[in-house]
């Protein structure tokens, strides 16, 4: 990721361009060619391209607050994926693609998050689990069938499992006396967690993507400018003459 300002900016119906990198769909597949280069340690070239294919798209929007100030949107939770990067990491699989909007600052309205998807045999079940700053909680299970069809599900009890290297408290949906476990992780920070778990949900093991994030880590004067470290800042980007078609 790499922060840009307004000049790296353009933005058609079907294309997102942010500095050398664009998102674009195609009536059919969303197409994301990569051109950045790494944050440290790892300053060096990633460029590539990742297809997104969906199985199923839904219009859901889910609020995550009572005064809609935040809103979470599973476009495509069932998908394929292709990924062909220049550093030799070519996969495909199985995918998704959501994205949350808001009006304010996330650490302004919520402590602590979790979130998590995993396949099913007939789709997909969407996890949400928060503790907002004013002590309500949302509690959320949605169920996409094939054919994007989402149903809102009660899901069973949310279970701790271990902590992050960060000591970062984790927690997902489980059948009782079961403990989820950590199957690979992806990413590691002291506010973040994302990683494969694998859960069993009304008698189904599932292995799926999970995240845990808590804000009032993320909210320290300590922690918040670490961000800059792995999140480079080019603020006078341009396009190359001739534009970024």
């Amino acid at each position: 990721m790499t922060d840009r300002g307004t000049s790296a900016l353009r933005q058609t119906d079907d294309t997102l361009t942010i500095g050398p990198s664009r998102m674009h769909w195609n009536g059919q597949a969303l197409v994301i060619d990569i051109d950045e280069i790494g944050a440290p340690p790892m300053v060096t070239p990633v460029r590539g391209r990742v297809v997104l294919t969906p199985q199923a798209i839904t219009g859901v929007e889910v609020a995550l607050s009572p005064d809609n100030a935040h809103l979470w949107r599973p476009f495509a939770p069932i998908a394929r994926i292709d990924v062909d990067l220049t550093q030799g990491h070519r996969w495909q699989g199985h995918g998704y693609f959501d994205a949350n909007f808001g009006t304010r600052a996330l650490e302004a309205d919520f402590d602590y998050w979790t979130w998590g998807r995993f396949p099913r045999r007939d789709g997909a079940l969407c996890l949400y689990d928060a503790t907002r700053r004013d002590g309500t909680k949302l509690a959320m299970g949605l169920h996409i069938d094939a054919q994007g069809h989402a149903t809102q599900v009660t899901p069973p009890p949310l279970t701790r499992f271990a902590r992050t290297n960060w000591a970062l408290r984790r927690e997902t949906r489980a059948d009782p006396g079961v403990t989820p476990h950590q199957v690979m992780a992806m990413l590691d920070a002291p506010f973040y967690s994302r990683s494969v778990v694998e859960t069993q949900i009304d008698g189904e093991i599932s292995r799926g993507v999970h995240e845990a994030l808590d804000l009032r880590r993320f909210a320290s004067p300590i922690l918040k400018p670490m961000l800059a470290c792995r999140v480079p800042r080019r603020a006078n980007w341009r396009f190359p003459s001739g534009g970024a078609d």
